[in-house]
């Protein structure tokens, strides 16, 4: 439906959907497409209503690791695979078979593995003893929280319903105002009209009486003459 812009750029919609009837009459729907259709066709925007924003930052947040792996991305090149050797235990070459630094490298290399092995068994420990509690914690915080936004839902639809049942209820009740009016305003056309048509066979009537007045006059002056 048509509106009125104001001066402060805002539009004031007359349309009652609630109440208005023929929206689903044979061409309204194909009628309303094409009036957008020619409004978006003869459209053209002069400048970019975009800028009074800032220009965004996409790299802002990026870490270097991120910025390594967009870049790998985009030249369509392959992901490196896991790198296995900080698990190997390689005994020194031919060469330093001899070397007693390098056999040194290879025991330290050992028993760091070693213990590196015997942390990853320590944490599983901890895992197996208090991991249970600890997810069961976890669940029933991620429960409390899909509890509140549930509750949180609700009570936006409960809002949007409200609204939609106080426009629905402005809607009708300002259209039935507005029947009466219109009502009342078909009445008083009515009566204008009768009263207009009244007026009009009177003044035929008043201009008959005085022509028959005047015919009766002109034959009285005859026969006295």
């Amino acid at each position: 439906m048509a509106g009125t812009a104001s001066v402060a750029g805002e539009v004031f919609v007359d349309a009652l959907p609630y109440f208005d009837q023929g929206y689903d009459a044979a061409g309204v729907r194909e009628a309303a497409a094409a009036l957008v259709e020619e409004e978006t066709r003869r459209y053209r925007p002069t400048k970019n209503y975009l800028s009074y924003l800032l220009t965004p930052d996409f790299t802002a947040f990026e870490t270097e690791i991120m910025r390594n792996e967009f870049e790998r991305l985009a030249a369509r090149q392959p992901m490196d695979l896991l790198s296995m050797k900080r698990y190997e235990l390689p005994a020194p070459s031919a060469g330093q078979k001899n070397d007693i630094t390098a056999w040194q490298e290879c025991v330290n290399n050992s028993m760091a593995q070693l213990e590196h092995q015997a942390v990853r068994i320590e944490n599983l420990e901890l895992m197996s003893q208090y991991g249970t509690n600890a997810w069961k914690v976890y669940n029933d915080n991620l429960a409390f929280m899909i509890e509140m936004a549930q509750k949180e839902l609700q009570k936006f639809r409960k809002q949007i319903q409200d609204l939609n049942w106080q426009r629905k209820n402005d809607q009708l009740a300002g259209g039935a105002k507005l029947r009466e009016l219109e009502s009342n305003w078909v009445s008083l056309v009515s009566k204008n009209y009768e009263i207009e048509r009244a007026i009009v066979q009177l003044e035929n009537e008043v201009t008959q009486l005085r022509q028959q007045q005047g015919d009766e006059n002109k034959e009285n002056i005859r026969q006295d003459f």
